[in-house]
């Protein structure tokens, strides 16, 4: 009998939700199309417009019209919700595994030496 442990759902599992994996792919293109960002989260564009829509009621990001299109900024200093990582920004995470972010309040500082990030640009452990 299979029940949500030994079942084929466990096998399913991800580490990042829909809302992170929308905004990954916002900081990685401000003009992304919502209907591109469905098609690379295999969501419908329904539930990315829906997601869009609570990143901006609670402050993660901005939408702006350019012309036909909409232009996205991320919020500098947005932090996590939850409060295991309340205190952390989320632009240290979307560095990692979108790139820099494009507003420089976001981007760590890095050593002229070596361009490795300064202390307080380093990702911490989650």
């Amino acid at each position: 009998m299979e029940n949500e442990h030994t079942g084929s759902r466990r096998n399913h599992w991800t580490f990042l939700t829909n809302h992170a994996r929308v905004l990954i792919a916002i900081a990685r293109d401000p003009g992304v199309r919502l209907r591109d960002i469905a098609a690379g989260c295999d969501l419908t564009e329904r539930t990315v417009q829906a997601i869009v829509t609570d990143l901006e009621t609670d402050g993660y990001l901005t939408r702006t019209r350019d012309g036909r299109r909409n232009r996205y900024a991320i919020a500098p200093g947005a932090r996590f919700r939850h409060p295991a990582e309340a205190g952390l920004e989320i632009a240290g995470l979307l560095a990692y595994l979108a790139g820099p972010l494009s507003t420089p309040a976001a981007a760590p500082a890095r050593d002229a030496a070596d361009g490795v990030p300064d202390g307080d640009g380093a990702l911490p452990l989650l």
